[in-house]
């Protein structure tokens, strides 16, 4: 792949069994990104070089994923003027998640960070992409073939239930 325009962090490996389905989804629609840890508590200093160095390495939107008290998103989006999308992680040590979600979603003014649903790295991924897709025609060529292909799958399951009936289907 080409030069990364998009970064996917995240606070610690045991994140990467969600925020993958970034990269995965980046992957398919051929978006090049990169993808690290960056701990916005264990390595702070680490979490600022990324963060203010973002642009100038070439990037145009970070995702960036934590679990627990999930200050990364707002953090390191206090520090560009990158679009960040927030990836709230249900971690081993979150309250149901809903601490994640308030602290990415809950952010000052001035200091926006684009929140997707706990989990939703997927969706992250696509709207990294359809950011992407508003100066890129490939990229949003391949956005609009993955989404005639979500449409077919619906269409074709429609057809099947209601030729088959939705007993068939269970």
């Amino acid at each position: 792949m080409s030069q990364p325009k998009v970064g996917v962090i995240m606070g610690s490996q045991s994140d990467l069994r969600i925020m993958k389905e970034a990269a995965e989804i980046l992957e398919q629609l051929k978006v090049p990104f990169e993808l690290t840890i960056v701990s916005a508590h264990r390595t702070p200093e680490r979490m600022v070089e990324y963060a203010t160095s973002a642009r100038s390495r070439g990037l145009k939107v970070i995702i960036a994923g934590a679990g627990g008290a999930a200050h990364l998103p707002g953090m390191v989006a206090s520090m560009t003027t990158l679009p960040v999308i927030g990836v709230p992680v249900k971690s081993s040590n979150s309250i149901d998640g809903w601490d994640s979600v308030l602290s990415i979603l809950q952010m000052p003014g001035g200091i926006p960070v684009a929140t997707v649903a706990l989990d939703g790295a997927k969706n992250a991924g696509i709207l990294a992409a359809e950011i992407i897709s508003t100066f890129d025609d490939e990229i949003a060529s391949n956005l609009e073939s993955y989404k005639k292909e979500l449409k077919d799958k619906v269409l074709k399951t429609a057809d099947a239930v209601e030729t088959k009936g939705w007993r068939a289907e269970s």
